[in-house]
């Protein structure tokens, strides 16, 4: 989504007990407790490892060991058993101030070429407390590395700080300094949890493109960069943690020879989902070898605005239908696991009318589960209201609520993920 994860003192991999399942790849035995692959298959255990999960970017971000401990015991309760958060939130150092003030979670502070690292209370320490805590409720967590868009401090930083001359958000894939800082980071994170269970898998980037906040220069779109750094990043964090998964976090965009096209205002327009322009090549990505499973999003509605209007005959639900499809073919055909990781509707009616079928959808064809987002109630720092950064707050107990958000006492959505999440675990034993 488009915003404006062991125990701390263990010093030792866990051991190779009798029953450790190989991995994908070149993985080797992965030990006990640590998720892995088999085909479409997760698996944990020995046993196929089917689930609900969500998505709270905003986790890391609570100021408080008690609403953490809340939020991931209720999640779990709720049948939730992975959740995707950011493993990054980057500032300028002219933010610092502010950030101390209000108390905000901050792990990268940029003041030239390269980032200093706040490993403090403020900082990693509170990861380090998701991670512990998750590890407790039983939940397992994808972190991701960076986000492609500006929200908390995401990619553009990089080319900003490191290559200012540059007008293209796409620098920050081929750039030599800006590649070996972001190596940087990504080494002190894995290196920091790569010894816990509680780590389902490594997420390269939240939703990378082309473009960003900055436009895409001319040698991307079209050229499958993104699938030449996904490997370059994919390939480096094996050599670092040679047991956790790994995948793209990428919204699923295709790269077809013939794209679907459609009208707007009047012209016959090629689908940027689907012809290359958007970076991504979802089928030729799940080939790269040290990518464990693949990732998509849904947004009609912000992918579409153009064909949705009273009498059109463009259906964001059937689009969102084939869209599951397309991607669980792609992957039965690659052989690895898929997960439909965010998707999302703004209003309360189309959630009801399009989540049931799209997570039936997603049931049918062997897919992880993860609406985007889990909302959270009786949250209580600050006394229940706090603004953590950007129009991002926690207001009467609740988390921030982007209209995407779900929350429990929204039984009719809920009750769609319960039941999901209920037919996922009969499918684990």
């Amino acid at each position: 989504m488009r915003l404006s994860l062991f125990s701390l003192g263990a010093a030792l991999l866990p051991s190779l007990a009798l029953g450790a399942e190989w991995g994908s790849g070149d993985r080797g035995k992965v030990p006990p407790g640590f998720l892995t692959t088999k085909g479409t298959n997760f698996r944990l255990d020995n046993k196929n490892f089917a689930f609900v999960g969500s998505n709270s970017y905003w986790l890391p971000l609570l100021t408080t060991k008690a609403d953490v401990d809340l939020t991931l015991k209720d999640a779990r309760k709720a049948g939730i058993k992975v959740m995707r958060t950011w493993g990054f939130n980057a500032i300028n150092a002219t933010e610092l101030p502010t950030a101390l003030a209000t108390d905000l979670t901050y792990y990268q502070v940029w003041n030239g070429t390269k980032f200093n690292m706040n490993y403090g209370k403020q900082g990693l320490e509170r990861m380090d407390y998701v991670v512990k805590a998750a590890e407790k409720a039983g939940v397992k967590l994808i972190l991701a590395f960076t986000n492609n868009w500006g929200g908390y401090g995401g990619m553009d930083l990089y080319v900003q700080w490191i290559r200012p001359d540059s007008r293209y958000h796409d620098a920050f894939y081929t750039d030599p300094a800006i590649i070996a800082e972001y190596q940087r980071y990504v080494k002190i994170i894995v290196n920091r949890y790569k010894d816990s269970p509680a780590i389902a898998a490594w997420e390269l980037m939240n939703e990378a493109r082309c473009l960003g906040d900055l436009p895409a220069g001319p040698n991307c779109p079209g050229k499958r960069l993104l699938t030449k750094w996904y490997r370059q990043q994919s390939d480096y964090i094996r050599k670092l943690d040679p047991y956790h998964l790994i995948t793209t976090g990428g919204e699923g965009h295709f790269f077809w020879d013939n794209p679907p096209k459609f009208w707007s205002n009047g012209e016959l327009v090629s689908d940027y989902n689907y012809n290359g322009q958007a970076g991504e090549d979802f089928e030729e990505d799940l080939t790269l070898p040290n990518i464990d499973f693949g990732t998509y999003h849904i947004y009609v509605y912000s992918w579409y605005p153009q064909l949705i209007y009273a009498g059109s005959n463009f259906s964001a639900y059937e689009w969102g239908l084939q869209w599951i499809q397309q991607h669980a073919d792609a992957a039965k055909k690659k052989g690895k696991p898929v997960i439909l990781e965010e998707f999302g509707v703004p209003t309360y009616q189309d959630k009801l009318a399009f989540y049931p079928g799209w997570v039936q959808k997603a049931l049918d064809t062997n897919h992880g589960i993860m609406p985007w987002q889990y909302g959270q109630l009786g949250l209580t720092e600050s006394g229940g209201n706090r603004v953590i950064k950007y129009a991002d707050a926690i207001i009467d107990g609740a988390s921030p609520n982007d209209t995407n958000t779900f929350y429990k006492n929204q039984t009719d959505i809920w009750s769609i993920f319960t039941r999901a999440a209920k037919i996922q675990d009969a499918r684990s034993r």
